[in-house]
């Protein structure tokens, strides 16, 4: 598996931020990590980031209850944004609700959905398959 440069988490748990971001650390599978705790406040700041030509993430890990925006007003949103760079969505979230399910691939922007809990193992498989 490749390291990977850029991971964005987007998740207002605080417990699966902090267990997420320590097993991509302890593993080192990305060198940097971004943070936010709804869908607002990611699209926001990616927008911004992408206007500037900065850096995007690699890979978004993607709550779906949230707060203010929840995952999918932001996938609604960001998807409408147009970049050279392939970013690899993975809905993570506690629903196995089928209609969840079903919604997330109709999202050709979604590689897949992971139900929590997300362990080092689903994600480190997961990510294997990012070329």
């Amino acid at each position: 598996m490749r390291k990977i440069d850029i991971v964005c988490i987007v998740d207002d748990d605080p417990i699966h931020v902090f267990t997420t971001k320590r097993a991509l650390q302890l593993e080192n599978i990305c060198n940097s990590v971004m943070v936010f705790k709804d869908g607002k406040e990611a699209f926001d700041r990616l927008k911004a980031i992408h206007t500037a030509s900065e850096l995007l993430p690699d890979v978004i890990l993607l709550d779906l209850n949230m707060p203010i925006w929840d995952g999918w007003d932001f996938l609604d949103e960001f998807t409408k944004i147009h970049t050279h760079k392939k970013i690899v969505i993975y809905i993570t979230s506690s629903s196995d609700n089928p209609d969840d399910l079903a919604k997330a691939k109709t999202y050709e922007a979604v590689s897949s959905f992971i139900v929590k809990p997300l362990t080092i193992d689903k994600l480190k498989q997961e990510l294997s398959k990012i070329d």
